[in-house]
């Protein structure tokens, strides 16, 4: 597996770090408030269970499983989704956990979807932003990092449903994903 990657981006400590920060920045701007963390499978579940264990603020947490990938490297632009929540996000202070934010086109479509679901509020916090991808105009609220336009594993984040064991993020060598 490790073969398959061409070098490592962020290492296991690096990811460490900024989760603890985002934790502590996170507690501070949501204290007091009724907070709602929504994960959004498969890909932000290492960083969701990282990131909510560095919350000190009581919350509470959901899923929702979205699909506009499939087994391709590039988003198909058609968004699906596979699971929805399983309580209501009215008046509740909405925290979108994402793994990665790239075109933006399935985050833009999840924030009108949850919008309209009439939070409090709604943001989003990612592990990784890759601007250069971007084809809508959406930001994160917190972000973990800035990368490259490279493909990306690990810490999550697959390929074909493999490499999310692997505890760092990777660049996965393009032979592999251009076959």
């Amino acid at each position: 597996m490790l073969n398959d990657l061409a070098k490592v981006l962020l290492t296991k400590e690096q990811i460490d770090t900024r989760v603890a920060e985002l934790g502590a920045q996170i507690s501070r701007d949501y204290a007091g408030k009724d907070l709602v963390a929504i994960c959004i499978l498969k890909g932000a579940l290492h960083f969701m269970a990282d990131l909510t264990r560095q919350i000190t603020i009581p919350l509470s947490i959901d899923f929702m499983a979205i699909s506009s990938y499939g087994a391709g490297t590039k988003t198909s632009g058609v968004v699906r989704i596979l699971q929805d929540l399983d309580s209501s996000i009215a008046d509740r202070h909405v925290l979108i956990v994402e793994d990665i934010v790239d075109s933006g086109l399935t985050l833009k479509y999840l924030v009108d979807n949850l919008s309209s679901r009439r939070p409090a509020s709604l943001k989003i916090v990612t592990l990784l932003d890759k601007p250069a991808r971007r084809a809508v105009a959406i930001a994160p609220h917190y972000n973990g990092f800035d990368i490259p336009d490279e493909f990306v594993v690990g810490y999550g984040l697959d390929y074909d449903e493999k490499y999310r064991n692997l505890p760092f993020i990777g660049v996965l060598k393009p032979e592999i994903y251009q076959k």
